[in-house]
């Protein structure tokens, strides 16, 4: 059984570690994707041994902050899109939720990128839980029938994709899932050829990649 000083020393160090990832997330949208990890350290009032101690790697704490983000902004939202009575409006509102995530973590997966820290797992409950969106907006007729979840992985993929080509403060995002949804209506949908298998690699599947 633990002692109350090993309790103790566990805490203290959970804390170190909770104060690292929020001064790195916070590091990351003020300074840029290659801000140091001494000043990240800075910020959090511990030494670099100490967030060496927790991250031995850079992308040990990158994959950290996004962790935290999924958690804390990603999951209830998944949550209560999957309660809506509504299914498109559970799926469109989740799809906002994850596009402006994106655009307020840019710094943040620009730093993951360069240390290979994404990683398809970040992202499954998200597409498991758009996959069981549209076949619930499918069964009630309110999203074309013929999209299946490859296609919203490539979907998703397209809209973030956008995201690299504007200033993220702008919401310009808006307007080309605006297009996507009209696609997506029943009531204009056209035949179109049947979806190739998704190519799969390390990041397929990946909303951040």
């Amino acid at each position: 059984m633990a002692t109350e000083t090993e309790r103790h020393l566990r805490a203290d160090a959970a804390r170190n570690a909770e104060r690292i990832v929020r001064a790195a997330h916070a590091a990351f949208t003020d300074d840029g994707p290659d801000v140091s990890l001494e000043e990240i350290a800075r910020r959090a009032g511990v030494g670099i041994r100490t967030l060496y101690r927790h991250f031995p790697r850079r992308g040990d704490l990158i994959q950290a902050v996004l962790d935290q983000r999924v958690t804390e902004d990603l999951m209830p939202a998944i949550q209560r899109a999957l309660d809506d009575d509504n299914p498109l409006h559970g799926l469109t509102t989740l799809i906002e939720t994850a596009l402006a995530m994106v655009a307020r973590e840019m710094n943040t997966l620009t730093a993951a990128k360069s240390t290979d820290s994404l990683t398809p797992d970040l992202s499954t409950a998200y597409f498991e839980a758009m996959t069981q969106l549209m076949h619930r907006a499918q069964q009630a007729r309110l999203l074309r029938a013929d999209l299946v979840p490859d296609d919203l992985t490539r979907i998703m993929a397209m809209l973030t994709g956008v995201l690299w080509s504007m200033d993220p403060k702008t919401e310009g995002w808006r307007r080309y899932l605006g297009f996507v949804l009209d696609g997506l209506s029943p009531a204009t949908a056209t035949v179109q050829p049947p979806a190739v298998p998704v190519v799969r690699n390390p990041r397929a599947g990946s909303l951040f990649d």
